[in-house]
């Protein structure tokens, strides 16, 4: 299997070098960056919309930033290798694409592949600026202020980043430029890795790895008023230590052994940090050899770790692994949220760390400006990676990125294409949000409609408005959302944004005077709801939800085949979900509002459509498996009598299907299996439907349904009283769980909900 997808989906690939280039494509003054193409490792300095700032975090004009040849040479070399090559390096990846193959179908598994493979790869994540504008939640900076910046994904090689206000640190002097500033997160690095040695003032210390951040660690133990050892494999790199003040460097183990044993008293060094990166566990076991009797061994670059049990055992020594700039990094509470952990608990964050390398370089302590080797503009940074490749020839240690900072503000639209003229009741979309859901799944089957017009997108980052918008034909894209609002030529606001967002930009696109296409759910709370109702109420607009899977081919079938026999029914519907990562988004309760109110609206809807009636009252009981998760299983009582369960389990396996709908009554039974088996039974008969390639959740035919209502004004296929009970009953769902109670859907909300059949 791996072979044919190879060859495939990936043919063209074979023999391309990682750096393969192409032109940048748009055009304007917009923002240039670096970007990678995930499929290919092809890379380009592209023109992308500017980024607007964001609640909790500043935008900074970009002067300079570090390219770090280990972590995105590594990144980069990945891209490069075809399908085949990334399987055989991600084993862990290749069971979730066969795992979905075996729920979803293998088409339906391909297209998931295809849709990650096609999003770019933002570049960098050191860097240093001027702030230009300062979002809501800031009040310890300025427009004006000079920042260094770190994170991959935010400071990355752009004229212009969006930064969360924790992974930014303030230059405290004037005599700190911003190319000495850039080297700010690796700075980060190395002082997290000498603070995880417990390096004391007199101590020796051995470094393994003179590179950039073995150099930048040399310095910092030096201002520490610790004694250095340092080896390396190229002389160059030795010299240039010696230079920096080590007291010994070497390119020879051996020797390298001898000056440990020389300089600590025939002790062995006090502490050994490992700044190398290499596949081979040879360094941790050297470190084993130098270091002395319940020393510390660190490890900060990618090394192999198959230790030597005797010699670590025989000494009792303590081997740690540095993780990145320090506390904080990859806690989306602290770096994206902002919130900061006490000092009085956690010292050093990576935060305080990068303010105090900041610091290192105002007292002069640090010096960065004999490891800058090589300087390229913006428009010509291509060539700092052809270097550390190694397409050209040429030692290096630090490459820095120039960039204008001189240069005027940008705008946040991108044209691409001309919009061709259209008739006033075609359907011209305006997308708001670029995720894998919109990618994958909605603009493909948006786009099967002839009958609608891609006009403009919007993301908040700008290569992936760029990308999705190239791919699919937008007229253009943008990171402004406001002018998918006031663009006259846009008629319809299709929201595939995450889910606290969904009420305000509802409101906004019906105030707007838009037709609106939400992704579910529709909101997350009962205040979110009236406002809708409110907007709503006053517009002359169609409302659509994603409630897709009644549109699919088999619930149709299924649905036509219960309402000849009659209700009421008993219904299930089981959901194996299977966990997600703690700290995903959905999760999260501010922006995904957990997954009984993202995801579970979708089953409560199919049963209100199987049914033909609304759900009057719910409750709910949950076995918690995690902080984050819980199974749950809520049974919902209709309007007609029928009764419905909906079991959703995070707690099983993934290789099992993960939806299964069964609906009984007047002698009849009614089986859906993940949307891939149909079996309607009656009077002991048997019909059975099967999907061998691909699931069909009914998303084209979602689609087509919405866009004939608007152009033929016609009434909308789910009204929208049926689109509240929905929404209110899940709400009730969560309020039910909380408080172990029964809990009512209002009265007021329609209870006849008889939808019809898609023709």
């Amino acid at each position: 299997m791996a072979n044919v997808d190879a060859g495939t989906l990936d043919a063209e690939l074979h023999g391309r070098h990682w750096l393969t280039r192409r032109k940048a494509c748009g055009g304007g003054h917009s923002v240039k960056q670096v970007l990678q193409s995930a499929r290919t490792g092809e890379l380009e300095v592209a023109e992308v919309p500017a980024p607007r700032v964001l609640a909790g975090c500043v935008l900074v004009r970009i002067a300079a930033s570090l390219v770090s040849a280990g972590t995105e040479r590594a990144s980069a070399e990945f891209a490069s290798k075809n399908l085949l090559q990334k399987a055989r390096s991600r084993p862990d990846l290749v069971r979730d694409v066969f795992k979905k193959i075996q729920r979803d179908g293998l088409l339906s598994a391909v297209s998931a592949v295809r849709s990650r493979l096609d999003q770019p790869t933002a570049l960098g994540y050191s860097s240093a600026g001027v702030v230009v504008e300062i979002g809501e939640g800031i009040s310890d900076l300025k427009p004006g202020d000079r920042v260094a910046c770190a994170g991959a994904g935010f400071a990355v090689h752009a004229e212009i980043a969006c930064i969360p206000r924790m992974l930014l640190a303030k230059i405290p002097s004037a005599n700190v430029g911003f190319e000495s500033a850039a080297f700010t997160t690796l700075g980060a690095v190395a002082i997290h890795g000498v603070r995880t040695s417990e390096a004391k003032l007199g101590e020796s210390v051995a470094l393994i790895g003179l590179g950039l951040l073995g150099q930048l660690t040399l310095q910092i133990l030096n201002a520490a008023g610790c004694r250095v050892i340092g080896l390396d494999l190229l002389q160059e790199r030795a010299q240039l230590a010696a230079k920096m003040g080590a007291l010994a460097v070497t390119t020879s183990e051996s020797e390298f052994r001898d000056l440990c044993l020389r300089y600590s008293g025939g002790h062995g060094v006090d502490c050994v940090l490992i700044i190398a990166e290499t596949p081979s566990s040879g360094p941790v076991n050297l470190a084993s050899e130098v270091v002395r009797d319940r020393g510390i061994v660190v490890a900060v670059g990618t090394v192999g770790l198959e230790l030597h049990r005797k010699l670590y055992y025989e000494k009792e020594l303590n081997f740690r692994v540095s993780r990145s700039y320090g506390p904080g990094r990859y806690d989306s509470a602290f770096e994206q949220k902002g919130r900061d952990y006490p000092i009085g608990h956690v010292r050093w964050t990576e935060t305080r760390n990068m303010e105090a390398f900041v610091q290192l370089l105002a007292d002069g302590k640090i010096d960065v400006e004999p490891l800058i080797t090589h300087r390229f503009p913006i428009e010509n940074a291509l060539a700092g990676y052809d270097l550390i490749s190694g397409q050209q020839a040429e030692p290096f240690l630090g490459v820095l990125i120039q960039y204008n900072i001189e240069k005027k503000q940008e705008p946040r639209r991108l044209g691409l294409v001309a919009s061709p003229k259209t008739a006033l009741s075609q359907v011209r979309v305006g997308l708001l949000g670029a995720g894998n859901f919109a990618r994958g799944v909605l603009i493909p089957a948006i786009r099967r409609d002839r009958e609608t017009q891609l006009a403009g997108m919007c993301a908040t980052s700008g290569p992936r408005a760029r990308s999705l918008a190239t791919k699919y034909g937008f007229g253009f894209c943008t990171t402004d959302e406001d002018e998918i609002y006031a663009d006259c030529s846009i008629n319809t606001v299709v929201i595939a944004t995450r889910h606290h967002l969904h009420a305000r930009q509802i409101v906004r696109a019906i105030e707007a005077g838009k037709h609106v296409f939400c992704e579910k759910p529709l909101c997350l709370t009962e205040q979110g709801l009236q406002e809708i109702e409110l907007a709503y109420g006053h517009a002359n607009c169609h409302l659509m939800v994603g409630f897709n899977r009644r549109f699919a081919p088999m619930a149709q079938r299924m649905k036509k085949f219960l309402r000849e026999a009659g209700g009421p029914f008993t219904m299930h519907y089981r959901i194996n979900a299977g966990r997600l990562p703690p700290d995903h988004w959905i999760n999260d309760p501010e922006q995904g509002g957990g997954r009984i109110l993202g995801e579970v609206c979708h089953f409560v809807d199919f049963l209100a459509f199987i049914s033909g009636s609304a759900p009057v009252a719910v409750q709910t009981r949950g076995l918690p498996i995690s902080n984050e998760e819980q199974d749950v299983v809520a049974s919902i009582e209709f309007a007609d009598g029928s009764l419905g369960t909906i079991s959703y389990v995070c707690s099983g396996d993934r290789g099992y299907s993960k939806e299964r709908a069964e609906v009984f009554g007047s002698d009849c039974v009614a089986v859906l299996d993940d949307f891939r088996r149909l079996d309607l039974v009656r009077h002991g008969k048997k019909r059975s439907a099967r999907s061998w390639l691909r699931q069909d959740k009914g998303h084209v035919a979602e689609w087509k349904v919405f866009s004939e209502c608007i152009r033929n004004s016609g009434p909308a296929l789910i009204p929208f009283e049926e689109i509240v009970a929905s929404t209110l009953a899940t709400i009730r769902i969560v309020d039910s769980l909380r408080s172990g109670r029964v809990e009512r859907v209002t009265a007021d909300r329609s209870n006849q909900m008889y939808a019809p059949l898609v023709s």
